[in-house]
């Protein structure tokens, strides 16, 4: 960032805010479309998201927009990083962003933190937080946080469902045929909508941060999906990269959540059990949600696959998208039979 540039962000988060000082120490590293950097000011340590400077989309801020909202609305109400403020003019940084609080914190996906027992037991604590906090959010009156007409709870699961469908028949570069059989699945098994709940989008262990001296949730950080949607679908997500009971292997994604992977940490079930025991929400079509989230993001990500098929892009992850999409198919139909 210019000097001209920090000296506009330190002017307008003093004025508009009355945090003064704020300077750029660094950029932190996560995420694929975003910049994110580290802030210090004289009211503490802070974080910064925008888009790149070369973003090719007018659009590319809306997702930075969509998580400001929710975390204004939740700051003090769930274990999230705390608003600072939203800018969409483009005389400070030249695009849109956003200001958090910074939290301290760290991100855990293959092994554990070195202050960490390395037990099933610390596994298990992991989880147990995991679907406490999910299951708060998705108790929390949304409807009177801010969030009216955040999005529309009705025909949720159709909509994605005929959505990626469509965007995948239209962009396609291998058959996929288990793809379409379980968008007709789908379709017609669909369960009745849900009243709708906040909902993350992408939850899991690797979008959220860890306490750094003990087992426990910090923060669940990167809220760019989120919607009013149907809270069942948060779950599935979850649990669908939980435990040794993945039904393919290798699975789709194995680095997600691998820390779980072990023999005894808490199963799916137990998880979702615990998850319903606090929201009152049923698990009799759970079967159905779990086959959508593989579904869901076999759909989605397979376009990082085409990309890389027509040389617009070259990077381990979209080269391992030629697996892990028919791996993640594979454990929809799996889950489609309730085999999981």
């Amino acid at each position: 960032m210019s000097p001209e540039r920090e000296a506009a962000l330190r002017d307008w988060l003093s004025a508009e805010t009355g945090v003064s000082g704020a300077r750029v120490t660094g950029e932190l590293g996560g995420g694929n479309a975003n910049v994110t950097l580290r802030l210090a000011s004289d009211d503490g340590p802070l974080v910064l998201r925008t888009p790149p400077e070369n973003a090719v989309s007018a659009k590319a801020h809306r997702g930075i927009e969509r998580e400001g909202r929710v975390l204004r609305a939740l700051s003090g109400r769930a274990r999230v990083p705390g608003f600072v403020a939203w800018c969409e003019d483009p005389a400070i940084l030249g695009r849109p962003f956003l200001v958090v609080r910074h939290v301290d914190g760290v991100s855990i996906t293959d092994t554990l933190p070195a202050a960490y027992p390395d037990s099933i037991e610390t596994v298990n604590r992991l989880g147990e937080d995991l679907v406490d906090e999910l299951a708060l959010v998705h108790k929390l009156p949304w409807a009177s946080l801010g969030l009216d007409g955040f999005g529309r709870p009705e025909g949720f699961l159709e909509r994605q469902v005929t959505r990626w469908r469509e965007v995948r028949r239209g962009d396609q570069v291998r058959e996929l045929p288990e793809l379409e059989a379980l968008a007709d699945w789908l379709l017609a098994e669909k369960p009745a909508d849900h009243p709708g709940a906040l909902t993350h989008g992408d939850y899991h262990l690797d979008n959220t941060l860890s306490l750094p001296d003990r087992p426990g949730l910090a923060a669940i950080i990167d809220w760019e999906l989120a919607t009013i949607g149907d809270p069942l679908s948060d779950l599935a997500l979850l649990l669908m990269f939980w435990g040794d009971q993945r039904r393919a292997d290798p699975p789709g994604f194995p680095q997600i959540q691998q820390v779980s992977r072990r023999p005894g940490v808490h199963s799916r079930r137990a998880l979702a059990e615990r998850w319903s025991g606090q929201t009152g929400i049923g698990l009799e079509r759970l079967d159905y949600y779990l086959c959508f989230a593989f579904w869901r993001l076999a759909a989605i990500v397979e376009g990082a696959y085409v990309l890389f098929r027509r040389g617009k892009v070259d990077t381990a992850y979209a080269r391992g998208i030629e697996r892990d999409v028919p791996a993640l198919l594979a454990e929809a139909a799996a889950a489609a039979k309730g085999d999981w």
